[in-house]
């Protein structure tokens, strides 16, 4: 007998990640794998468009400084689509001025590196299982 099925919070989910550095590529995609989402990954703005418009993520995890097209640019183009993906920006640039403009360009979540797995699994599964709205 193995383990206690666990609940995988992120099962069957389509997940981009998006990051140059792949160290830092590989361990979000393992944490997000781990806990059961179908994940790809791209090292650069232009394929991560690409990979959005021709086979479109649920969610992407999208690093700020990219090679070719920076994160930002990437959210613009994914926000002009029909169906967006929901967006969570990572970036090792601690200041505001970069989270008021992510979120003037409508990212779901903003995180700073080094991340916490654990606070990006949590975010990721509270964004594409959002809480049934109570009517008031």
């Amino acid at each position: 007998m193995g383990e206690p099925e666990t609940e995988l919070r992120l099962k069957d989910r389509k997940i981009l990640v998006v990051d140059d550095d792949p160290e830092v590529l590989a361990a979000i995609d393992q944490a997000l794998q781990s806990e059961g989402a179908l994940t790809q990954t791209c090292m650069d703005g232009n394929t991560a468009v690409r990979i959005c418009v021709e086979d479109p993520p649920e969610l992407v995890v999208l690093d700020v400084m990219l090679p070719k097209r920076s994160g930002f640019l990437v959210l613009e183009k994914i926000r002009q689509m029909t169906q967006p993906p929901r967006v969570i920006m990572v970036t090792a640039n601690e200041g505001r001025r970069h989270q008021q403009f992510a979120e003037a360009l409508g990212v779901d979540g903003y995180l700073l590196k080094p991340v916490r797995l654990e606070r990006l699994i949590t975010m990721a599964r509270d964004l594409l299982n959002p809480a049934p709205r109570s009517k008031a």
